[in-house]
């Protein structure tokens, strides 16, 4: 599986980063599209999920995140990559 960040920014005030995940067999993208809770959107085997964050907890806010950006995508998208392989964990 690997995860790409493919979008973030502001939507209507809200904070948002959009991740495309390829590599997923075709069940995979079915049972994440059907049970994740996030807004989801399968097409060409891609799964694209639009994530929407309080202010707060917003990873690219600070800083530091400014200057060092792709470090902060790279653990972002990384961090997806863990969430969504547990996640699967469940489908067996």
């Amino acid at each position: 599986m690997d995860v790409k960040i493919s979008d973030y920014g502001d939507d209507n005030d809200k904070k948002f980063i959009e991740y495309e995940v390829f590599g997923l067999s075709e069940s995979q993208v079915k049972f994440l599209d059907e049970n994740l809770s996030e807004e989801t959107e399968v097409g060409n085997g891609i799964l694209k999920i639009k994530m929407y964050f309080a202010d707060n907890i917003y990873p690219f806010q600070s800083e530091v995140a400014k200057i060092r950006l792709d470090d902060f995508i790279s653990r972002e998208e990384i961090e997806m990559n863990v969430f969504l392989s547990g996640f699967l964990e469940d489908m067996l």
